[in-house]
């Protein structure tokens, strides 16, 4: 069952490597730079002698010391052929850090694409990277990247699951300037930001340079050769030597905190506003590495909250709660360490903590996380077989994770996790194992759970009819799945099975008391140099099963999709399903499409379609569909950026429009320097429903709004201030005329300090 959402652009596709968005094609009037015939990547780092200066400026005399390399390869959209503009890299060390620099010549640098951005938001931009796997495992990577005004993102890339995690913020510099034939970029890592094997010895670090090249279409350039048929970017980095006997320094990181701030609401217009007084709150967050391979994190009355607003989702017909990305900084570092198959872990479900403690690290062929809590509320997410929803007990929660996972060999992992949180009459712990092989083209993923909880009739009671009353429910969750993908193929087989009895409170499971099949295939046609340089036809089939046998859903579904000119992606697709709700199946079937493109560089315009049979799930009937939606980003200027999103969808049946439904979410940016940043978002919903088309009431009209102001001024990611306000505003049957309904001011302040 799909909820009725839209992420916006720049987070579905910021990431380089991981979006599905069409890539960078062939520039016939640009001259290829052909790799010298005896060129070949990799060497041994050397130790600089003499100071750089990060300024942008390649004159430090330093640099004649480093090791030269070239990003000479494109490999996408062209398979591994001279990259069309020449890019010189150099690399080097000092005994406390990491340099980098990027001498990138282009043909036409006017076209350059460079704008003054938030941190980890110029993925659309001209860039050069540096990506390294410091533990040389081919299972996690860092990603420091850099464009031409020296605007920085960084990331980890996890092989394991293949994400690319921009939530990951290091202590690094960067410095870019545009010269008469290009733009040059310099880099300081410092090896405090970084974990690797300590000890005297040589390094041994798999490195790939990057240099991301968006003109007709997006190209993408690496220092080495990246197969069509490969499976794992990371195993394809170049191996680098050197760096023996490096430290991290002390690397002790405190970092205080202060946040101030009020927030009101009402429930009718007219009436007086009601909330709490001005809310001070002081706290701090200490870090240590004790070791290259080891990081510990204790915080006290940390900052929990958020700054900017989530992403507007509308789920008026869907049965399930929505999901939302965790945004607070304490559990956004190191998150990749306790991933697994399942959703175990949703951090939001540690709602309000006091304090936290957490160590992640590396030992031998082994990585393990942990972190303790104790929350001052404990949230609860009631699944269903049907629909789930969040309940939230006014009591004390002691929370515990723990997660290691042993690499075997370079295709083998296997590891453990447990989740356990605890209060008055309430409980809920779960253990679980997994494993994970991949070789060539063959990948074969297992993963098995066990819960025990104990509830207050306050959760019991919210349980939906087919699970029952059960006060202490166990069970087991266990899925199972292998894939195959080579450089056209790719085909994909996935078995679930949730007891009706699993509870994983510290996770993400809407859904309990089930089983489901999935069949996919795939097959991507390569048109090298043409208009369409990429076609993509996938399908597959899936079948779900309540714990009782009866049949909840059986889908197929086909997608077409175009990559090409104006960095194009377009697709189109039918499906065709029959779904079990209120005791009856009914049979849904649609047509979607959608696409974007680029008429202008620094304009992106896209769009998505769905017309077809859905059941409207109040009314439990079905009736015709017809949703249209439009999305996009403009940058003006240097500094100014507009995202939004806007879609409207109608439901009509039985004579009449059963309900209509739109929603809108604009966010216009503001980077004043590289420092200060004004960020606007304005948000929007209205449900319109007609009453006599339905057997119990509803609201005839429901409509939201809400806006927000923030003002940043960030040195770096620990060293920031914050300030705001929100208003929202409100109607429905029982309140005719929109009212202000909430509204809040917060200041919010931190500093890095390293003694």
């Amino acid at each position: 069952m799909h909820s009725i959402q839209r992420t916006s652009l720049s987070a579905a596709c910021a990431l380089a490597l991981a979006c599905s968005q069409p890539t960078f094609a062939q520039f016939s009037a640009q001259p290829a730079a052909t790799p010298a015939a005896d060129y070949v990547p990799g060497g041994r780092i050397p130790q600089l002698q003499g100071k750089i200066t990060i300024d942008g400026k390649l004159d430090d005399d330093a640099w004649q010391g480093a090791l030269v390399q070239e990003i000479a390869y494109e490999t996408n959209p062209g398979d591994n052929i001279p990259a069309p503009v020449k890019t010189t890299v150099r690399i080097g060390y000092t005994t406390d850090a990491l340099y980098v620099s990027f001498h990138a010549l282009d043909p036409n640098p006017a076209a350059i694409l460079a704008h003054l951005r938030d941190r980890d938001s110029a993925f659309s931009d001209d860039f050069v990277g540096v990506f390294m796997d410091t533990f040389n495992d081919q299972r996690r990577g860092y990603e420091f990247i850099v464009n031409p005004l020296g605007v920085q993102a960084d990331l980890i890339n996890d092989a394991t699951t293949g994400n690319e995690d921009a939530s990951w913020d290091g202590l690094w510099s960067s410095a870019g300037q545009m010269t008469a034939d290009g733009y040059d970029v310099e880099m300081r890592i410092p090896f405090s930001t970084l974990r690797f094997r300590g000890g005297a010895q040589d390094q041994r670090w798999g490195i790939s340079f990057f240099r991301n090249y968006p003109r007709d279409k997006r190209h993408q350039l690496t220092s080495h050769k990246v197969p069509r048929a490969s499976n794992c970017f990371l195993c394809e980095w170049t191996k680098y030597d050197g760096m023996a006997g490096v430290q991290q320094g002390r690397n002790i990181e405190v970092i205080p905190t202060l946040t101030m701030g009020t927030s009101q609401y009402r429930p009718a217009a007219g009436t007086q506003w009601q909330g709490t007084d001005t809310s001070i709150e002081p706290g701090v967050d200490v870090s240590w590495t004790p070791s290259p391979a080891i990081t510990l994190n204790a915080t006290l009355n940390p900052d929990f909250s958020q700054v900017e607003t989530d992403q507007l989702q509308l789920n008026f017909n869907d049965s399930f709660a929505l999901f939302f990305p965790e945004k607070r900084p304490f559990f956004l570092e190191g998150a990749d360490y306790f991933n697994t198959q399942f959703n175990v872990l949703y951090t939001r479900q540690v709602s309000d903590p006091d304090f936290g403690l957490r160590v992640t690290g590396r030992s031998g062929k082994g990585a393990y996380g942990a972190f303790v809590a104790r929350d001052a509320t404990t949230l609860v997410l009631v699944p269903g077989v049907l629909g789930s929803g969040f309940r939230q007990l006014d009591q004390e929660a002691n929370v515990a994770v723990g997660r290691y996972r042993y690499d075997l060999d370079e295709h083998t992992s296997v590891g453990v996790i447990g989740t356990f949180r605890n209060g008055d009459d309430y409980s809920n712990n779960v253990v679980g194992v997994d494993g994970r092989w991949q070789k060539g083209a063959h990948t074969a993923t297992a993963q098995f759970l066990h819960s025990a909880s104990e509830y207050p009739s306050q959760i019991v009671g919210a349980y939906s009819g087919e699970l029952g009353n059960d006060a202490t429910p166990t069970g087991n969750a266990w899925r199972a799945g292998y894939s195959f993908s080579n450089r056209n193929w790719n085909f994909s087989l996935q078995h679930s099975d949730i007891d009706p009895g699993f509870r994983a409170d510290l996770g993400f499971f809407g859904q309990v008391g089930y089983e489901k099949s999935v069949a996919g295939a795939g097959y991507t046609w390569y048109r090298d140099g043409k208009s369409i340089n990429r076609i993509r036809l996938y399908g597959d089939w899936d079948i779900t099963h309540r714990f009782d046998g009866q049949l909840l859903e059986r889908e197929l579904e086909f997608n077409l999709n175009f990559q090409g000119a104006k960095q194009s992606s377009f697709s189109i697709g039918p499906m065709t399903r029959v779904r079990f709700w209120n005791g009856a199946l009914f049979r849904e079937h649609n047509l979607h499409f959608d696409g974007n493109f680029r008429p202008f560089a620094t304009l992106q315009l896209g769009t998505y379609m769905n017309f077809g049979q859905q059941l409207d799930l109040r009314a439990s009937r079905t009736g015709h569909r017809a949703m249209i939606g439009q999305f996009g980003n403009v940058d003006i200027g240097r500094g100014l950026s507009v995202e939004w999103d806007i879609s409207k969808q109608r439901l009509s049946r039985d004579g009449g429009t059963a309900f209509e439904a739109s929603i809108i979410d604009l966010r216009m940016g503001w980077q004043l320097d590289p420092r200060q940043r004004v960020r606007l978002t304005l948000q929007g919903s209205e449900v319109r429903r007609d009453q006599t088309l339905y057997a119990t009431p509803v609201n005839e009209i429901a409509r939201d709004w809400g806006t927000q102001l923030v003002y940043s001024y960030k040195i770096n990611p620990r060293t920031a201030l914050y300030a705001g306000t929100s208003y929202g505003a409100f109607m429905d049957d029982d309140n005719r005329d929109l009212f202000g309904n909430t509204r809040s001011v917060f200041l919010k302040l931190s500093y890095g300090w390293q003694p």
